[in-house]
C-alpha cells in the first residue's frame, strides 16, 4: 500500500514538472535559447577627425550594423537651437537605433521615405547587403559608391529589418558635446553600450575645416552661433568649442569616471590608427567583443597604404594615411598654428599632442618627436 502510494506521488511529481517546463510562459525560461544581447558602440568625435574612416573599420565587419551620423535629421530639422539644447533630441535618436526603432526618423523625414533617403545611407555595408540589398553578399567589402549605384530603391522599412539581424550596432556622431549626456544610456539596462572616443591633433582638424568651410556652415552655427563664426576669429572660436569638448569628454569618461563606465570608454587618437592600423583596428574591435577576420585585416592595410592623396574630403578611399594625417605641417602658416594651439592648449596637453614653438621648428621636427608624448 505506502509503496503504491510512493508510485503515485512520484508520477504526479514527473507529471507536474513536464507541465511546468512545458507550458508556463516562456518568459520564464527563455533565457535558455535567447542569443545574446546585441553591443552598441557609440563613435564620438568632431568633424574631419578620421571618424568617418574609423567608422568604415566598423561598417565593413559582418557582424555590425552601422549608421553614419544619423543625428544630421535632427540637426537640419530644428537648426534654429543650440547643439546643447539638440543633445536630448540626439540622445534619444541614438537610443532608438541601438535598439533598431527606426519609427524615431518619423519626426524628421517624410512619411514617404526610401532607404536611400537617410543620410549617408550607402557608407553603411549593413544597408548594401541582405536583407536591406540583395546585389551583395553580407561578407563583402562593399564601397559606397557601388551601394549608392544599386542599392538605393529599396524601402525605408529594410532599415529597421536589417538591425534587428545583427549582433552588434554601432552610430558614429560628431553631435555630442557633452559625455554626461549619455549617462542615461550607460546605465539603461537595454543597452550594452560602449564608447570609443576619437580625437585628432587639432591643427590637422583645422586645416581640413579649412577646405570644407561650405559644408560645415550650418553645423558651425549650431555649434558656436553665427555671430561667432565671423571674422578672423570664427575658425578658432569654433575650434575652442571643439577642443574643450574633447577635454570635458576625456575627463568625465576617464579621469573622474563613474563605477559603470569602467572598461566601457576608450580614448583612441587617429594618428595611432594611422601610424599602427591593424594594431589599433585590433584593439577597437577587442574592446567592441569583434573578430579580427583576415580579410578585414587585408581591406585596413589596403585602405591606409595606398596612394591617394586624401583629396576628396568626404571620401573613404585608399591613400597614404599617414602622409595625409601630417599633411598640416607642410601646408599651415605657423601663424595659424600659433592660434590654434592657444584656443587648444588644454586639449593638447591633456591628449599628449606636442606644442610647436617656432616655424623652424615646424619645418624640422621629425614625426616621431612631434609624437613623443602621446605614444601608446
Amino acid at each position: 500500500m505506502v509503496k503504491s502510494r510512493r508510485v503515485q506521488v512520484l508520477l504526479i511529481l514527473v507529471v507536474l514538472s513536464f507541465l511546468l517546463i512545458h507550458f508556463l510562459p516562456c518568459s520564464n525560461y527563455g533565457y535558455m535559447e535567447e542569443k545574446p544581447s546585441p553591443v552598441h558602440i557609440l563613435i564620438l568625435s568632431s568633424w574631419r577627425s578620421g571618424s568617418s574612416f574609423t567608422g568604415q573599420i566598423f561598417s565593413q565587419h559582418p557582424s555590425v550594423f552601422y549608421l553614419m551620423e544619423p543625428a544630421w535629421h535632427v540637426w537640419v530639422k530644428m537648426y534654429q537651437n543650440s547643439a546643447k539644447v539638440l543633445h536630448m533630441a540626439v540622445r534619444d535618436l541614438v537610443r532608438s537605433i541601438f535598439l533598431c526603432d527606426m519609427s524615431v526618423f518619423d519626426a524628421y523625414m517624410s512619411s514617404q521615405k526610401k532607404k536611400s533617403d537617410l543620410f549617408q545611407w550607402e557608407t553603411s555595408r549593413a544597408l548594401c547587403s541582405p536583407p536591406a540589398c540583395d546585389s551583395f553578399s553580407r561578407s563583402d567589402i562593399i564601397t559606397a559608391g557601388n551601394c549608392k549605384t544599386i542599392c538605393g530603391k529599396y524601402p525605408f522599412s529594410k532599415v529597421e529589418e536589417a538591425c534587428k539581424t545583427y549582433s552588434h550596432v554601432a552610430i558614429k556622431e560628431v553631435r555630442f558635446f557633452d559625455l554626461k549626456v549619455l549617462y542615461p544610456l550607460l546605465t539603461d539596462p537595454s543597452l550594452n553600450l560602449k564608447i570609443i572616443h576619437l580625437v585628432r591633433d587639432p591643427r590637422a582638424v583645422f586645416r581640413s575645416r579649412e577646405n570644407t568651410v561650405a559644408g560645415l556652415k550650418l553645423d558651425t552655427n549650431i555649434v558656436v552661433g553665427s555671430q561667432k563664426t565671423k571674422g578672423e576669429m570664427g575658425p578658432y572660436n569654433t575650434m575652442q568649442v571643439i577642443c574643450k569638448s574633447h577635454v570635458d569628454m576625456y575627463k568625465a569618461g576617464s579621469q573622474a569616471a563613474p563605477s559603470f563606465l569602467k572598461d566601457r570608454y576608450l580614448l583612441v587618437r587617429y594618428e595611432d590608427i594611422v601610424r599602427d592600423p591593424l594594431a589599433r583596428a585590433a584593439q577597437m574591435y577587442r574592446f567592441a567583443e569583434l573578430h579580427f577576420t583576415p580579410e578585414l585585416q587585408k581591406w585596413v592595410h589596403n585602405i591606409t597604404h595606398g596612394k591617394g592623396h586624401g583629396a576628396q574630403a568626404f571620401d573613404i578611399g585608399s591613400r597614404d594615411a599617414l602622409r595625409v594625417s601630417q599633411a598640416w605641417r607642410k601646408t599651415l602658416p605657423f601663424q595659424k598654428i600659433e592660434k590654434v594651439q592657444n584656443v587648444c592648449k588644454d586639449a593638447m596637453d591633456l591628449l599628449g599632442y606636442r606644442l610647436v614653438q617656432s616655424e623652424e621648428e615646424q619645418k624640422n621636427m621629425s614625426l616621431d618627436l612631434l609624437f613623443a608624448q602621446n605614444s601608446s
